[in-house]
């Protein structure tokens, strides 16, 4: 039992070179696709927010919020343990 677990879970390199070959082929294509799908995707997603941005801008131009009003107060700093939770 514990040898045919074994050969499932460790599957074992061709012996045959040609055949080793064209599997190590095989495997570093399949990472170039992975790697060329990932790069397109990031690509596309930076376009496609760039465009998003450039389409949902505001139509006027953004004043200043204080318009030379500006409004002075003072800050009290509560320490943490007087906070409620």
């Amino acid at each position: 039992m514990r040898g045919v677990l074994r050969a499932v879970i460790e599957p074992r390199k061709p012996r045959h070179r040609v055949l080793r070959a064209v599997l190590a082929i095989l495997g570093v294509g399949v990472l170039a696709v992975l790697l060329t799908v990932a790069v397109v995707l990031g690509a596309a997603m930076i376009a496609g927010g760039l465009l998003w941005r450039l389409v949902c801008r505001p139509q006027r131009p953004l004043r200043p919020m204080a318009n030379g009003r500006v409004l002075d107060a003072t800050y009290r700093v509560v320490r943490r343990p007087a906070l409620s939770r």
